[in-house]
């Protein structure tokens, strides 16, 4: 969407949300301190939308912090004021039906300072759980005719970290220290590393020359690598020690056993570089008979084309678990009912992880970031 009509929009819900919540809160003071931070949050939100290019110096990083910020509170104070109405509304017609029952005006000032104070403290904890290092969630899969000498075979999944305006060395070099306390086989990068070039973040994601595993770190790409320049990306990165998989694929060996590890391009890769498309097919080509396949691939739609080839597990991201609620409905419709967690596509298993940084606003409310440790069983 081109970006006046964006803006033309955002005005009307700010100047919406100021109109149903200031005049009713019941303090002057309190009415004109909101309206100057709907103000604050209609003129920054542009460079927060913009952030991959307006964080250049320290003034550009400011605004883009303050525009990020305000991105955040102005979504909580938007969907509580909606929804205060509502209740609103539902009052006034059961006060209708039965009249006494409800004072509905005498409601008005409570419900709009509860909705003020609610969304500054929804704001407050998202923040808290966006900036803090991300959990470790433990998942076993279970996968018919995983070999015992893959049994116990353990993968750290990062992913969707955005390193960008507002994560930089520290957040990155925290998550480093936690996968590597995991003591993994394989650690799998899946996608959306970062929101900006090599010149501008290369210092910023450095850290993950540090990441240690037994077999190795393998990387695939997202949407937004592709959005930041992915051919520079890509050469950054294995100038750091991680492999590129650019539908291709190793072979980790235990003994007799063989595990195929494959590696997609985004799925809309190709909307960016046609020869880039994202085959799930041509990333096994060449590998052993037999063996057991596991599939890395940035978007969980990339799902059915990989049960199409006959890969036994997918690991995907993308998606951040909805990062902030109530949006996680939309990002569900969109990803096609796949958001957060493990999945079947007949033989095919898919576990989309939540991500391990965060997009945009600096909040994660009802999606908490993770660090998946994921461990192959024998299914039994």
């Amino acid at each position: 969407m081109p970006a006046m009509p964006v803006q033309a929009i955002s005005l009307l819900l700010h100047a919406f949300v100021g109109w149903r919540l200031a005049p009713a809160l019941g303090s002057v003071v309190a009415g004109v301190a909101l309206a100057v931070v709907l103000v604050v949050s209609a003129l920054t939100l542009p460079f927060g939308l913009g952030a991959r290019h307006a964080a250049a110096g320290r003034r550009g990083a400011l605004l883009a912090w303050i525009g990020l910020v305000c991105m955040g509170l102005f979504s909580s104070l938007f969907v509580l004021a909606v929804a205060r109405d509502l209740a609103l509304l539902a009052g006034a017609a059961v006060d209708a039906l039965r009249p006494g029952t409800i004072d509905v005006a005498a409601l008005v000032t409570p419900s709009a300072r509860a909705t003020v104070i609610g969304a500054l403290l929804a704001t407050l904890w998202g923040f808290v759980n966006a900036r803090r290092t991300a959990r470790t969630v433990r998942v076993d899969v279970p996968i018919a005719g995983l070999p015992a000498a893959l049994d116990g075979f353990t993968i750290a999944q990062v992913s969707d970290v955005h390193v960008g305006p507002t994560i930089k060395r520290p957040y990155v070099e925290a998550i480093v220290d936690t996968v590597n306390r995991l003591d993994v086989d394989l650690v799998a990068v899946t996608g959306d590393l970062v929101d900006g070039s090599v010149r501008e973040l290369a210092e910023h994601v450095a850290p993950l020359a540090g990441l240690r595993a037994k077999v190795g770190v393998l990387f695939v790409t997202g949407n937004h690598e592709y959005y930041s320049g992915a051919a520079a990306w890509v050469s950054e990165l294995r100038r750091l020690g991680l492999t590129v998989l650019l539908n291709e694929h190793t072979v980790v060996r235990r003994g007799d056993a063989r595990l195929v590890v494959a590696g997609v391009t985004d799925f809309s890769a190709a909307h960016f570089d046609r020869a880039a498309a994202s085959d799930p097919m041509a990333a096994l080509a060449g590998s052993p008979a037999g063996a057991v396949r596991l599939l890395l691939a940035h978007q969980p739609r990339s799902a059915a084309a990989a049960e199409a080839a006959g890969f036994d597990l997918q690991l995907s991201g993308h998606t951040h678990g909805g990062q902030i609620w109530p949006w996680h409905y939309a990002v569900k419709l969109q990803q096609g009912g796949l958001l957060a967690g493990r999945y079947t596509f007949g033989a095919t298993q898919l576990y989309v992880s939540r991500g391990t940084g965060y997009v945009g606003p600096a909040v994660r409310i009802g999606a908490p970031a993770e660090i998946s440790r994921i461990t192959l069983r024998c299914a039994g």
